[in-house]
């Protein structure tokens, strides 16, 4: 028994020896020196990629501060700009007026001075002999001696010498011409766009000899004229009977077709023919049976003029299909001088 024990306690103290050998110098577990510079590296590179992105984030919030303020800076100078537009249309209207009664006192003065007809603003002619000579919009004042009502007149001062009153003009397309008896009476339209005269004035303007002139211009730009060396107009009563000879011109003569025939609208039907003519070529005008040119019909844009016959027509140039770009009809007195 005592010997079965001896083994056990010889390997008890030979372990106590190991462990006190080993407390007394234990041996230190080493890493590589690389493994060690690595982690380093990765850590710095870690700071890094977080500074950088902080400056980003920094940039990014500073950039979109910087949008905001230029958006803002933008729609005030617009704002400030539609303001200033404002202002400048204010004040164009403003001397635009100012400037028309300018105007209108001028020549008012000018007709209480005399009591002759021959001196009274009368139409464009007449601006023309007291030296108005700029082409565009005059005011003629309402006149006692001649009974005339004021009128708002565009003149043409250059065309062949000036003196032209203009009665119709078509050029934009925006006013439509299919109007009734008492729209082609007054008149209608813009002076400075697409307006008809208005019968009644034209009446009046043609007591006197005049000369009509017809100048077209077609959708490739190519400009023509017809004139007349007569033109005048019969009073309501006559529906406004059409009268004119003495063509020249390289337009064609197309509206002689039209001579001696009455005005008619869609409304009033004074045609020579079965057919309501105003109706089918949707105007006013002094239609026979029924047109060689229809200067009042629809205004049609490329590439749809050639589809029907009601367009601005002009058959002695372009024929019955084919709508005019741009028309004016203006008049003048015989007794005009250059």
């Amino acid at each position: 028994m005592a010997k079965g024990k001896t083994p056990i306690v010889i390997l008890g103290l030979a372990l106590l020896l190991l462990a006190g050998a080993w407390a007394q110098n234990p041996k230190k577990k080493s890493f590589p020196k690389s493994h060690k510079g690595c982690c380093d590296e990765v850590r710095s590179l870690k700071v890094q990629v977080a500074n950088l992105t902080s400056i980003l984030e920094e940039l990014g919030r500073k950039q979109e501060t910087d949008l905001i303020t230029i958006v803002r800076q933008v729609m005030e100078l617009d704002k400030q700009n539609r303001q200033q537009e404002a202002r400048v249309t204010e004040a164009e209207s403003k001397y635009s007026e100012i400037n028309n009664r300018v105007e209108i006192l001028q020549l008012q003065g000018a007709q209480s001075v005399t009591q002759t007809s021959s001196d009274v603003m009368y139409d464009c002619a007449s601006l023309h002999a007291k030296n108005y000579r700029i082409s565009g919009e005059y005011r003629l004042p309402k006149d006692e001696f001649l009974r005339t009502p004021e009128l708002s007149v565009f003149c043409d001062m250059d065309t062949d010498g000036g003196g032209w009153t203009l009665i119709q003009r078509r050029r934009v397309g925006l006013t439509s011409f299919d109007r009734d008896w008492k729209q082609y009476r007054n008149g209608f339209g813009t002076i400075r766009g697409d307006f008809w005269l208005g019968n009644e004035h034209i009446f009046r303007l043609t007591q006197q000899p005049s000369t009509l002139r017809i100048e077209i211009e077609d959708w490739e730009g190519q400009t023509r004229f017809a004139e007349y060396g007569y033109f005048s107009l019969h009073n309501e009563l006559n529906s406004y009977k059409l009268f004119l000879a003495n063509y020249s011109g390289n337009a064609g003569d197309s509206l002689r077709y039209h001579n001696n025939t009455n005005f008619s609208t869609k409304n009033r039907d004074n045609d020579k023919c079965v057919d309501d003519c105003a109706a089918l070529r949707k105007g006013g005008y002094w239609y026979n049976c029924c047109t060689d040119s229809n200067l009042n019909g629809v205004f049609y844009r490329r590439g749809l003029h050639t589809k029907s016959t009601d367009g601005m027509t002009w058959y002695g140039w372009h024929g019955p299909n084919y709508s005019m770009k741009r028309v004016e009809m203006k008049i003048r007195p015989h007794s005009f001088h250059r």
